[in-house]
Parts: C-alpha cells; sequence; structure tokens
C-alpha cells in the first residue's frame, strides 16, 4: 500500500468520523441543517469528484466522492429537520449550481470547470450557512468544520496528479471551513456574553 492511499484512506476516515456526531445531532434536531447549502454541496462535490477522477486525482479524489454521498444524505435529511427559511440569495445560490453543472458538461475544461464549481460551493453553498449562522449559530455542529478541514489537508497529500486541477478546491475548502469555524465560535461567545448581560 502506498503512501498516497493512507492518506487517501485517512481523509475518508476523519471526514466520516466528522459526520457521526453531526449525523447524531441533525437526528436529534440540535443541528438543523440549511436545505439550500447540502442540495447544492451535493451536487458541486459529485461535480467536483467526477473532474478529479478524469484528471487522475486517485486516492485525493476520495474525500470528495465521500462527501459528495455524506452532503447527499444530509440533504435528504434536511427534508423533514433541517432549517427550510429561504431568502432571494437562497435561490440564486440554487441557480448558479444548475450553471456551475450545465458549464461543466458544456466547456469539457476541467480547470475552467473546477474553478466555477469550487466558487459557486462557496458563494451557494457556505453561504446560507454563514447567513443561517449569524442568527443560529448554536445549530451547527463545529466539529464537522473541523474534520473537513483535516480531511481536505490529508486529500491534499494523498494526490497522485499534483496540478492546479485537483488543489484548487481542497485549498479553497480548507479556507472556507476554517472561517466558518471562527465565525460560529465569535457568534457563539457573542450570543452567550448578550446572554448573560441581560
Amino acid at each position: 500500500m502506498g503512501i498516497k492511499t493512507v492518506f487517501g484512506g485517512l481523509s475518508v476516515a476523519v471526514n466520516f468520523v466528522g459526520y457521526i456526531p453531526y449525523f447524531k445531532d441533525v437526528l436529534q434536531r440540535r443541528t438543523k441543517p440549511h436545505v439550500f447549502t447540502w442540495l447544492v454541496w451535493a451536487v458541486l462535490a459529485s461535480i467536483g469528484f467526477a473532474i478529479q477522477v478524469t484528471n487522475d486525482a486517485r486516492a485525493g479524489s476520495w474525500v470528495m466522492g465521500f462527501t459528495a454521498v455524506a452532503t447527499l444524505i444530509i440533504f435528504l435529511l434536511s427534508l423533514k429537520n433541517g432549517e427550510k427559511q429561504t431568502a432571494r440569495a437562497d435561490w440564486i445560490s440554487l441557480a448558479l449550481a444548475a450553471i456551475a453543472l450545465t458549464l461543466w458538461f458544456v466547456t469539457k475544461d476541467p480547470l475552467t470547470s473546477i474553478i466555477l464549481t469550487t466558487l459557486v460551493d462557496v458563494v451557494g453553498g457556505f453561504f446560507p450557512t454563514f447567513r443561517k449562522s449569524y442568527r443560529k449559530p448554536f445549530e451547527e455542529t463545529i466539529s464537522l468544520y473541523v474534520s473537513y478541514a483535516i480531511a481536505w489537508m490529508l486529500s491534499l497529500a494523498a494526490l497522485e496528479k499534483v496540478d492546479l486541477v485537483n488543489v484548487f478546491a481542497p485549498a479553497v475548502f480548507i479556507a472556507v471551513n476554517a472561517a466558518l469555524i471562527i465565525f460560529l465560535m465569535v457568534r457563539r461567545r457573542a450570543l452567550e456574553k448578550d446572554q448573560r448581560l441581560t
């Protein structure tokens, strides 16, 4: 077993472990995932996985494939237990995801496609969660986003072919997950401080 395979397996294992408390919190209704966020993430992770597979990422693509399956399951759970309040920006996010999917099929250029899908993922997927988390920061499970950041780091180490096509999405996801972790911690502390003062 090569070192790339080890890192690829570790990236999936870390992601899997990270999802356990998240699934538990969703099923117990402590965490309420935003429906649009997880739908967008499921679609775009599937596109990203397909692009990495066709670009010889090999073990480095495993975490993207696992993410596609896991985010689809969370989307399905969110239909019952999730946050369904939507804004115009959420519908725009969903439309952008559809446009990214169409562009991927049309352009057949992996670099353009991965940049488009990743940017749509960040704007379309993370924006609704950031927006919801500003009001309800306790309805997200921080450990999931920590495991995401670690898993994406491991996926970079697992890449068989290191180029911008395969590196772009994981690098962006590491940064955005880190930002969301900090955002949730800051908002929680701010709300706790407000509650103590009232």
